[in-house]
């Protein structure tokens, strides 16, 4: 019995009780929450500063150091500067030795900005024609004693412009015969149209015409040559007299019988015309020149204002 008591030793369990972590909080959430907002600011503003134009910038730089003077005069703000950048190119592999070109330096971009310019120009060219022909038409129409010759007047929209052209009548012509002398009815259709053309900004040029008849003068130097050349300056002169500024005449030519308008019959009254043509921009510069500047008078030489006096002319119609 003694023996069996040792055997039996009481069983003890020992419990460790755990103890909790120590309290840490969440404050480091908070700090690495402000870090992160700290370095996607820091980095828009890099981005803000890379796409911002150099005139921005100094519009900024210019509102801080003085607000007052900028809200009062103004400043340097967006659309000041051409790029947002001070370099660049259009191969995108080289890294140095390029340089930012501009419109002006394009050579396509150029062509392209004229080609729109000479368009627009066109375009108002066009509706300034439109007007102007309406309005002589309608000047025709009114005055009764331009409306009594419309038959010698026709207008025709051409690609050089406006043409207004004065036939003669068989029964009622527009210079005496053979002589740049302006008929009485004559004068008034001119001044008439020169006043209309007054408020144009377009050029005139002013070209005069004979039929195939020979002129009976024509071997001793007088010619349908000079007649022509005559009466254009002699309808110039009309216009002219009407308010009608000199230097507004781009051209004034004799053409004789080398345009004639009825070419079935070269001796018709209808070949003996004045054509006055309100020129296009266009037309303007293929005459002259887009820079080029030419007195007002330019057609007839000088000895063709008067005829010899050695010969009495033959009378042509």
């Amino acid at each position: 019995m003694a023996g069996e008591g040792k055997k039996l030793q009481p069983i003890i369990v020992k419990k460790i009780k755990k103890g909790g972590h120590a309290v840490h909080g969440g404050a480091w959430k908070i700090a690495y929450a402000d870090f992160v907002t700290a370095m996607m600011a820091f980095f828009l503003l890099m981005w803000l500063l890379g796409s911002t134009s150099e005139g921005d910038k100094k519009g900024l730089s210019d509102y801080f150091s003085a607000p007052l003077k900028v809200a009062m005069q103004g400043g340097s703000g967006a659309g000041a500067s051409n790029s947002i950048l001070s370099g660049g190119g259009t191969d995108l592999t080289k890294k140095t030795g390029q340089a930012n070109r501009g419109q002006g330096d394009d050579p396509l971009k150029k062509k392209m900005t004229e080609e729109a310019a000479k368009a627009e120009l066109a375009k108002q060219d066009a509706k300034r024609i439109a007007t102007l022909r309406a309005k002589i038409d309608a000047l025709i129409t009114n005055n009764p004693k331009l409306n009594e010759y419309r038959s010698q007047i026709r207008m025709e929209t051409t690609p050089d412009g406006l043409q207004i052209q004065i036939v003669d009548d068989q029964n009622r012509p527009m210079f005496d015969s053979g002589s740049a002398l302006v008929k009485p009815y004559m004068r008034d259709i001119l001044r008439e149209i020169g006043m209309a053309l007054n408020g144009v900004e377009n050029r005139v040029s002013l070209a005069g015409h004979t039929d195939r008849t020979p002129y009976g003068n024509g071997e001793r130097g007088y010619s349908n040559w000079e007649l022509s050349a005559d009466r254009a300056n002699a309808s110039r002169r009309e216009l002219v007299a009407s308010g009608m500024p000199d230097d507004k005449l781009a051209r004034v030519v004799g053409l004789a019988s080398s345009s004639l308008m009825d070419t079935q019959n070269p001796l018709a009254p209808v070949n003996r015309r004045i054509s006055i043509t309100v020129m296009t921009r266009e037309a303007e510069a293929r005459l002259i020149g887009s820079n080029a500047t030419i007195p007002a008078s330019t057609g007839p030489p000088a000895e063709s204002e008067t005829r010899p006096a050695t010969a009495a002319p033959e009378p042509k119609s």
